[in-house]
């Protein structure tokens, strides 16, 4: 089973890096090159048998000494393009191989996630979010939904709060229960990427776009909620005062909401 950490030498000091934090690694003699989703690097001396010993099943290895992030990887292509635009050049010969073993590691994901216990009821949804019904920013639970490649292509509206519905412009008995897809018809893939990371690494993420179905520019904090779902909490970027406050804000309740005990 995967470390939530990997410890390291850096600057002379041992420290402990959360693996989700990862983007890649790169081996040179014996000091390895750690990239993080943040833009950090760190330059530390540990040989590749060490760094793989830590490194499990949440990596791969693309060529000899380079350790990409499953999660971090979009396409394997002529070079391997990153989640953040970065492109990785890789040993061709094993592009199939590669693509072979980053949908393996994805099923497992996803057949990991299936086994664990899920409110099965709106009413129950609903139960477990009542804290959220009266924030005064939109908030949503969604369950991802996947396809026969594992790749998320739609998801579902678990539960929603009033402050959603209004943002959305839609009931909320008309968006509970039913997927993105059937509600709208010009879904964009860059938020399924966002939420697809979500569900299955564990990341809060932020995203700031303009979602055409609604004719509204989104501020978007997502993370992990249930096995298979994220939360989102939403804002109307346009009705924003203070960005460093309402970072704030959704900070403190992401991480209210990520501590809440299952039901």
């Amino acid at each position: 089973m995967q470390q939530e950490f990997i410890t390291v030498i850096f600057n002379r000091t041992k420290i402990a890096i959360r693996c989700a934090d990862i983007l890649y690694v790169i081996m040179s003699d014996d000091h390895c090159t750690i990239h993080m989703f943040d833009g950090s690097v760190y330059r530390c001396r540990m040989t590749l048998k060490e760094l793989k010993k830590q490194l499990d099943e949440g990596f791969m290895e693309v060529k000899r000494g380079c350790m990409i992030a499953v999660s971090a990887i979009s396409d394997i292509g002529d070079k391997i393009l990153l989640s953040n635009g970065e492109e990785i050049c890789y040993t061709k010969r094993k592009k199939k191989a590669l693509r072979e073993e980053l949908q393996k590691k994805q099923e497992l994901m996803i057949a990991k996630i299936s086994k664990k216990k899920l409110p099965l009821t709106p009413e129950e949804y609903g139960k477990y979010y009542k804290i959220c019904d009266g924030l005064p920013f939109a908030f949503t639970d969604i369950e991802m939904v996947f396809n026969e490649e594992k790749k998320a292509v739609d998801w579902i509206f678990r539960y929603g709060n009033e402050a959603l519905a209004t943002l959305e412009k839609l009931p909320l008995d008309k968006m509970i229960g039913n997927s993105f897809s059937s509600l709208f018809s010009n879904m964009d893939a860059k938020w399924l990427h966002v939420y697809e990371r979500a569900t299955l690494y564990g990341e809060t993420l932020e995203i700031m776009d303009y979602s055409p179905e609604i004719d509204t520019n989104l501020k978007i904090i997502c993370f992990p909620t249930f096995p298979g779902h994220c939360g989102c909490i939403l804002f109307n970027a346009d009705q924003m005062k203070s960005i460093s406050e309402e970072n704030h804000l959704v900070r403190l309740a992401a991480v209210a909401m990520k501590s809440n005990p299952t039901i």
